[in-house]
C-alpha cells in the first residue's frame, strides 16, 4: 500500500490519473498537489493547494513512495516561452528534487514524443532538458512517458491540437509517422497507473509504439 503524489492533477492526464490511483488496491493515499482546488472527491485523495513559485515552503507535501508529474502548459497559456519554461522545466525539476530529497523512490513523468535537449523547437528542447536533468536524481526508478498529441476534453480549447487531431490520424498511417499518432490522455493515465504497480528499477522510456502497440 503506497502513497502517490501527483502534480498537474487538474490537467488532461492528471485528473484521470488521480481517479485511477484512488481506485487502485495498491495505493493507500493520493496527494494531489495543485494551484487550485480539484473538484473530484475521494477519501483516498488529499488535495494540497500550493504556490509553485515557492515550492520550498511546501516541501513536506512531497513525501511518499511514488511521484507522478503531469504538469505542463503552452506558450499561449503561459504568455511567453520564458513563462512556459518556468512551468515545463523549473517547477517540475524543483518538484522532482524535493521528492528525491524526501526519499520518494519512484518517479513517473509525462514528457513528449521528440523530446530532445538539443532540439531547435523550444517545446521539445524543454521536454528533453527536463528528462536529462531528472534522470540524474536519486530515484530508484524513473519512467518517462513520451506520448504524441493528446486527445480528450480540456477546460480550454487548443486550436492547434484540435486541428492536429483531425489531420494526424490520417498522416500517421505512414510507417515512419506511426509513433506520432494522437492518443487519448486517459490511455496515458491508465498506463502510468499500471506501471506504478510493477516492481522494477532503473530508467525506462515509453514511446507511443512501445507503450501502446495496439494504437499504432
Amino acid at each position: 500500500m503506497k502513497t502517490a503524489i501527483v502534480v498537474g492533477a487538474t490537467g488532461l492526464i492528471g485528473q484521470i490519473l488521480i481517479k485511477q490511483l484512488a481506485e487502485s488496491a495498491g495505493i493507500a493515499k493520493v496527494i494531489a498537489i495543485t494551484r487550485r482546488k480539484i473538484c473530484y472527491v475521494n477519501p483516498k485523495i488529499s488535495n494540497q493547494v500550493v504556490d509553485f513559485a515557492n515550492l520550498d515552503n511546501f516541501s513536506w507535501y512531497f513525501k511518499g513512495d511514488l511521484l507522478f508529474s503531469c504538469l505542463g502548459t503552452t506558450k499561449k497559456q503561459a504568455g511567453s516561452v520564458a513563462a512556459q519554461r518556468m512551468v515545463d522545466v523549473d517547477y517540475q525539476l524543483k518538484v522532482a528534487e524535493l521528492a528525491a530529497d524526501n526519499g520518494v523512490s519512484e518517479y513517473f513523468l509525462v514528457s513528449s514524443s521528440g523530446a530532445n535537449g538539443k532540439s531547435k523547437n523550444a517545446y521539445l528542447q524543454m521536454k528533453g532538458e527536463l528528462e536529462d536533468k531528472v534522470t540524474r536524481l536519486k530515484f530508484n526508478r524513473i519512467c518517462i512517458f513520451q506520448p504524441s498529441l493528446l486527445l480528450g476534453e480540456r477546460e480550454e480549447v487548443r486550436f492547434g491540437e484540435k486541428l492536429g487531431s483531425w489531420i494526424l490520424p490520417t498522416l500517421c498511417r505512414l510507417p515512419l509517422l506511426k509513433r506520432y499518432k494522437p492518443i487519448f490522455g486517459e490511455q496515458v493515465a491508465i498506463k502510468m497507473c499500471q506501471e506504478s504497480l510493477k516492481l522494477k528499477t532503473g530508467v525506462q522510456r515509453f514511446t507511443l509504439d512501445a507503450c501502446f502497440p495496439d494504437e499504432v
